[in-house]
């Protein structure tokens, strides 16, 4: 993939802040589902204002989750789901307001001003004793990338990195993958930090860096002239979730929460998925 606009490269400070390249987290559990189908129609909703769907959002809003700093545009695969999960409560695109809400604001405790945030917060306990989470509506995945030119750029399979050199951080799920999932024949090389990665990466010590997919996006973009983002692993049992915050004890939750394993089941959120992200540079490796 070549390395994105400045727009993107900006995504430094949320990417870092939240990915899946840390240590793994315990997951916490949404809330129970509503009692009734009924509970959840459009007139019975809690909502911050009257007929208004109120969803936060950081700004810039960072690509590929969104597109030209316009969350209101409904592209993006965040922007996208987002008005996907306020069609199936009953609203109308005109009826979602969006507003700028810092990252770190967003799940920190207290009252909210927004019916949900969505800006790539991922699902954990500690996050859940300051506010609720939807059930996931993002499973965080696996990645490799490497340079354009390099033995891996372009490899299309699991088994075409056999041979490669790779990389990852120490005590990170991307660690678990390169070993259990690529198996490479190779001693994978491990790092304190993906900086550090990053560097070696450079210097043509290794061929490639496993990562998870929205620090993938930021790595080609910002610190790799000629990044490519090799391609996403096959998913986990197990993988960390994105999920939409709302306010702690929020009658919407288990609403939001219905209204994304619905878009789950349907294939909505595959359908989006390969829309905005697999288009945007990110292939599945077979």
């Amino acid at each position: 993939m070549t390395a994105r606009s400045a727009l993107a490269v900006g995504a430094a400070l949320a990417v870092v802040a939240l990915t899946a390249c840390a240590p793994e987290e315990d997951s916490a559990g949404p809330a129970a589902p509503p009692s009734s189908a009924d509970a959840c129609s459009k007139d019975k909703l809690a909502l911050k204002t009257a007929g208004t769907f109120s969803v936060g959002t950081d700004k810039p809003a960072y690509e590929p989750w969104f597109s030209g700093d316009d969350p209101a545009n409904g592209k993006g695969y965040e922007s996208a789901v987002t008005y996907a999960v306020a069609k199936k409560l009953g609203f109308e695109a005109s009826e979602v307001k969006w507003q700028t809400v810092q990252f770190n604001a967003a799940f920190a405790p207290g009252p909210k001003k927004f019916d949900l945030d969505v800006n790539q917060v991922s699902i954990s306990a500690d996050r859940a004793k300051a506010v609720d989470f939807s059930t996931g509506y993002y499973d965080v995945r696996q990645t490799v990338i490497t340079t354009a030119g390099s033995k891996i750029a372009g490899v299309t399979s699991v088994a075409g990195l056999a041979d490669a050199k790779l990389g990852a951080q120490v005590g990170t799920t991307s660690y678990t993958s390169l070993r259990d999932v690529i198996r490479p024949k190779q001693q994978p090389a491990v790092f304190d930090s993906n900086d550090l990665a990053v560097q070696a990466l450079k210097n043509k010590q290794i061929d490639g860096i496993v990562v998870d997919l929205p620090t993938g996006f930021y790595m080609t973009a910002a610190q790799l002239d000629d990044g490519k983002i090799v391609g996403q692993l096959p998913a986990t049992d197990k993988p960390e979730q994105f999920g939409f915050v709302l306010e702690k004890g929020s009658k919407l939750t288990g609403c939001v929460s219905q209204a994304v394993d619905a878009l789950r089941a349907d294939g909505t959120l595959t359908a989006l998925q390969k829309q905005w992200l697999t288009a945007e540079g990110a292939p599945e490796l077979s």
